[in-house]
């Protein structure tokens, strides 16, 4: 039987530090952080005052929503899913279904940690005013965790897959490897796959209390988020979302797409908060045996891998990481591949951390840029005595990627690694 190939035809991205894709491959490759104090926050007495929120230009919407899903709408995770999902679907050349017949060859797997947290605390208060029949006709759609696959599933016309996955941080990996498998299974032609999170305190509050949150530069945004840095004092909360297209290959060539890269193949597994795991903790031999696994699973060896893009958070953990990925790789020093973090210029978008680093990921290794890392000028010894600082670039390199890897790490010590390929 002839193998099916996987590609990525289709980006899209909604961060802080850019909305689209030409403001956020700017912001990339200049290293535009789009950490801003937050005022709502401040007044709410928050111990982290800043946020990674996305600019949206609410004026807009109409070009993505119909004037009845706007009413009383109140949920950014559903959002940004659905501008970054319409505009991946529109990057890859693609049309929703224009007639009465579903899409059956396409489907959605659009991952979130929440839906419409807004919403509930709206829906809440009338409820609880004895105002129920005020809700809206939209409330259920704007709160179930579904809500974001159920939209683009609509707005599409996807008659194959719509469903939303759910695993912390590692949820946008998880949602691409599920799209990868569906495919590879030939069960679909075409998966749209993501992952979003709603913004604002109702969503990051619970951070701030376990107090993982960086409190010690409300007054320099730009500098709050620090991964790898020896004065990294946390992370700050963002969110977002990222949307790929991902598509059998034979589909892709049949109609003359433009291919980004090719998906080799990666790995989901769990600590099971076993072996120094924890709900907040990896257990290092399980992110090693992950990285392993997706390096077998890809059918290539560790010393092909010329870019990380790494989860690296800017807490007590990137230390960790980068021995668990030395260790993995069994590479160190000088022969560590390039690496970098995101969260340097968004923060940490949660639930949607993972694919809109994908999508980063994916930009760089098709572009041949490896973006910089800003604010770890003062590098973690913890970190140098492993590999070697010019694998993390403070400066935009120019650089021909053949293979990138990118690594997730969540609450419930869950685990994900993905490998693409330069399509040739």
């Amino acid at each position: 039987m002839k193998e099916t190939r996987v590609v990525i035809t289709g980006l899209g991205v909604v961060a802080p530090n850019g909305v689209g894709l030409e403001s956020f491959r700017a912001a990339l490759k200049e290293g535009r952080s789009g950490i801003q104090f937050d005022q709502q926050l401040a007044d709410l007495q928050f111990s982290c005052q800043v946020s990674g929120t996305p600019p949206v230009d609410k004026e807009n919407l109409s070009e993505y929503f119909t004037d009845l899903e706007l009413r009383n709408f109140n949920s950014t995770g559903i959002m940004y899913g659905v501008i970054a999902g319409l505009d991946a679907w529109k990057d890859a050349g693609l049309e929703p279904s224009q007639d009465e017949n579903p899409d059956w060859d396409s489907g959605t797997i659009f991952g979130a940690g929440t839906s419409g947290i807004e919403k509930f605390r709206e829906s809440i208060y009338k409820i609880d005013a004895l105002q129920t029949r005020r809700l809206g006709s939209t409330a259920v759609s704007q709160t179930m965790n579904s809500g974001i696959s159920a939209y683009l599933g609509g707005k599409l016309g996807f008659g194959n897959q719509v469903t939303t996955n759910s695993s912390a941080c590692t949820t946008g990996t998880e949602s691409i490897l599920m799209a990868f498998d569906r495919i590879k299974a030939g069960k679909a032609k075409r998966i749209l796959a993501g992952s979003t999170s709603d913004s604002g305190p109702y969503i990051w509050a619970g951070f701030d209390a376990i107090k993982v949150c960086n409190f010690k530069s409300n007054e320099n945004p730009e500098s709050a988020s620090r991964p790898m840095s020896a004065s990294a004092a946390g992370f700050v909360p963002g969110s977002g979302a990222g949307a790929l297209v991902v598509e059998d290959l034979e589909s892709a060539l049949a109609r003359n797409a433009k291919i980004y890269c090719e998906i080799l193949g990666g790995n989901l597994n769990s600590g099971g908060q076993r072996g120094g795991g924890s709900m907040t903790a990896p257990n290092s031999t399980a992110v090693q045996k992950c990285i392993k696994d997706a390096i077998l699973d890809s059918g290539i060896e560790a010393k092909d891998i010329d870019y990380i893009s790494g989860h690296l958070t800017a807490t007590s953990k990137d230390a960790t990481e980068i021995e668990n990925l030395s260790t993995a790789l069994n590479r160190s020093g000088k022969d560590f591949p390039y690496i970098n973090s995101l969260k340097a210029l968004t923060g940490h978008c949660l639930s949607a951390a993972a694919s809109i680093e994908c999508v980063a990921a994916i930009l760089q290794l098709s572009e041949n840029f490896v973006a910089p890392n800003i604010n770890c000028e003062d590098l973690n010894p913890e970190i140098s005595v492993i590999i070697d600082s010019d694998c993390i670039p403070q400066n935009l390199v120019e650089k021909n990627i053949n293979i990138a890897a990118k690594v997730s790490f969540g609450f419930g010590d869950v685990n994900g690694c993905i490998i693409f390929k330069k399509y040739s």
